[in-house]
């Protein structure tokens, strides 16, 4: 049996992206992964299918699993032969218990790495426009934990020493608010010293509530605020105001669902949080190339076509995948012209050294690229289209009129993922703010998939890339609240953004 290893690993405070490279490699490479409750869920989809996905998180004082019980799990993992990673919010020796962890796995003898990983303590007061240290205000910071009960006779924390040091950070604090508050101020700490109670800090839930040592229990309360939350005590708190950046950004705290394939999500997804939305990716579609040999006979005669036409760019990769296949390469499109339905798919060709003859100036539709050949003289030609199994004739049929003698090649089909179901709606009873379509099909599976539920989309926002994905939408009695002007990802970043700024 091979040897097992168990990685200590960060995952950061809570946005996805402030993982570190390594921990993110290491995930990929999971065998186990044993997670938190403060580690963002995101992050298990860097794990491979195949692994084993344990939650041992405690949430307000419960535990999934004790300590002590974790700590066995991780020990049997290794000693299985499995590569673990036990992946732990913030940083794993910061009050994480990590250290705790690293003992018993050095006392039986098993491999072991810890990874560092960002820690809340500094990420999200930046996040909230707040530098623990800065040189006009203090060089002095302590990080402390908060988790201690309000009726102890003596408390371990020495607030005598804590009331004359710079910025406090306590984490974990939240239900000792005001023990800290009344602790801090006998011993010496103006109560008109700022202070920032923080909220699920560096994630689209952020919330930060200021006040100063008198008040700020009364605030919380004001705002009902609850764990999990950092509280930040001293005069960099008053930078906020002139600093704050993350709350401000135009999409901040919206929720926007995207339905486009896993493999396509990624780049509206970025675009979108770029702006401060939070994005949850639920595929209502996936691609299936098509096998039949047709596809491989009319490839091999592409030099008896005079055009060759994309409408998609999924038409566009599962072509050449195909060409490929056969042996071939882009010499077989000696000769033959090409058209691109939209500037996505002319960008997708160019991934293959391809530059499109024919791209529509404006509407990215089959209407629209019907209008880019009215220069052209498709008398006698023949034109190859490569497209989806299930689309409208709008393009084949005006082509033929235009004169044309139009081959159809379905090259794909979209089929619906049934295991998006689950997830959908449980977003969708959480709460989203925004739901974006990219084509008819993802709007028809949308609703397949969400079958008699349709009172989830209660206060939901539609977002459509354009005419012919929001007709589909009106077909089953929904009107788009936004639609993009040029059909495009960017197009449709754009329109979302015009609505709410």
């Amino acid at each position: 049996m091979k040897a097992g290893k168990v990685f200590l690993v960060g995952a950061g405070p809570g946005d996805p992206e402030l993982i570190t490279l390594k921990a993110k490699k290491l995930i990929e490479k999971a065998e186990v992964l044993v997670y938190d409750y403060l580690a963002n869920e995101e992050l298990l989809n860097f794990a491979p299918e195949k692994a084993e996905k344990i939650y041992v998180g405690k949430k307000g004082g419960a535990h999934t699993l004790p300590q002590e019980e974790i700590n066995k799990l991780l020990v049997k993992k290794a000693k299985e032969g499995k590569l673990v990673v036990r992946l732990k919010g913030g940083d794993p020796f910061l009050f994480g218990r990590g250290g705790e962890e690293a003992e018993v796995l050095a006392e039986k003898g098993i491999p072991f790495e810890v990874v560092p990983g960002i820690t809340s303590a500094i990420a999200v007061p930046a996040y909230a426009g707040i530098p623990v240290t800065h040189r006009n205000f203090t060089s002095t910071l302590a990080i402390i934990t908060g988790h201690e009960a309000e009726g102890k006779e003596e408390s371990s924390i020495n607030f005598e020493a804590l009331s004359r040091l710079g910025t406090l950070v306590f984490l974990m604090g939240m239900k000792n608010l005001p023990f800290i508050a009344k602790r801090l101020v006998e011993c010496g700490k103006s109560e008109e010293t700022p202070v920032a109670v923080i909220r699920w800090g560096t994630t689209e839930k952020q919330k930060t509530v200021v006040g100063n040592l008198k008040n700020i229990v009364e605030r919380v309360k004001e705002a009902r605020l609850t764990a999990p939350a950092i509280i930040v005590i001293g005069e960099v708190v008053k930078l906020r105001d002139k600093l704050s950046w993350f709350e401000k950004r135009p999409l901040f705290g919206k929720r926007i669902l995207i339905t486009r394939t896993r493999k396509q999500a990624s780049k509206l997804s970025e675009k979108l949080s770029e702006l401060g939305a939070r994005c949850y990716q639920v595929p209502t579609i996936e691609i299936k190339p098509l096998k039949n040999p047709e596809i491989a006979e009319e490839i091999r005669k592409l030099e008896s076509y005079n055009w060759l036409i994309f409408t998609s760019e999924n038409g566009v990769e599962v072509f050449f995948e195909r060409l490929f296949e056969e042996n071939l390469d882009t010499r077989a499109l000696s000769g033959v012209k090409i058209a691109a339905i939209g500037s996505g798919t002319k960008k997708k060709l160019l991934n293959y050294g391809i530059k499109a003859d024919v791209v529509p100036d404006g509407s990215f539709t089959q209407e629209g690229l019907l209008e880019a050949f009215d220069s052209v003289d498709l008398a006698g030609k023949r034109v190859l289209i490569a497209r989806a199994k299930k689309a409208r004739n709008v393009l084949p049929k005006g082509l033929e009129e235009r004169g044309a003698f139009v081959k159809v090649l379905p090259v794909y089909e979209t089929i619906c993922p049934e295991d998006s179901r689950e997830k959908l709606i449980g977003l969708l009873k959480e709460g989203v703010d925004v739901i974006t379509f990219t084509s008819s099909s993802t709007v028809e599976n949308f609703f397949k998939l969400l079958g008699e539920e349709k009172e989830l989309l209660s206060g939901v926002k539609f977002a459509s890339i354009g005419p012919i994905t929001s007709q589909t939408l009106k077909e089953y009695g929904f009107e788009p609240h936004i639609e993009a002007e040029v059909h495009t990802i960017d197009g449709l970043v754009e329109a979302i953004l015009r609505y709410f700024y």
